[in-house]
């Protein structure tokens, strides 16, 4: 895969990528504003297998935030995400709070290259696949990159968390 810098459509995860000299791809499509699945809008536009599809949400887990990512034809499970990382009630995250924590705005929050790093879980069956579609920091821009590059970058534990 290339390795994309900040140039054309360079967002704060793909400056952290190259940074970190970890091989990714830009992939990216025309967003539609009406769309109300990004995720499943992503694996369409971009005729990609929904499964290597992963969307970015962030909870609340004792009352700090932390991020699950799972295939975008799920759904985060909360408990096993509070379980993967020790905690004991996890609840989604409010939009504003999300958005205020990583510097990206709903639909299009990536893992990587957040304002601040979060404690990471990323959904075991990532592993299941060579590269894996996430959020590259806006809607319409995604990032392919091996799961294990993933869990590199973010510092992320693996753990089955989606449903």
């Amino acid at each position: 895969m290339a390795k994309k810098a900040r140039g054309a459509g360079g967002t704060p995860a793909t400056v952290a990528l190259s940074a970190a000299g970890i091989a990714f791809e830009v992939r990216a499509y025309d967003h539609d504003p009406r769309a109300t699945s990004y995720g499943l809008e992503a694996a369409e536009a971009l005729d990609a297998d929904p499964a290597r599809v992963f969307k970015t949400l962030l909870a609340s887990l004792d009352g700090s935030l932390v991020v699950g990512i799972v295939p975008v034809t799920g759904q985060l499970d909360l408990k096993a995400l509070a379980r993967a990382l020790g905690g004991s009630k996890a609840v989604m995250a409010e939009v504003t709070a999300a958005e205020r924590a990583t510097g990206y705005v709903a639909g299009g929050i990536s893992p990587v290259g957040q304002k601040r790093r979060h404690p990471t879980v990323l959904d075991a069956s990532a592993l299941e696949h060579d590269t894996i579609l996430v959020s590259g920091g806006r809607r319409g821009f995604d990032l392919e990159l091996a799961p294990a590059d993933l869990v590199a970058i973010t510092g992320a534990v693996t753990a089955t968390i989606g449903r």
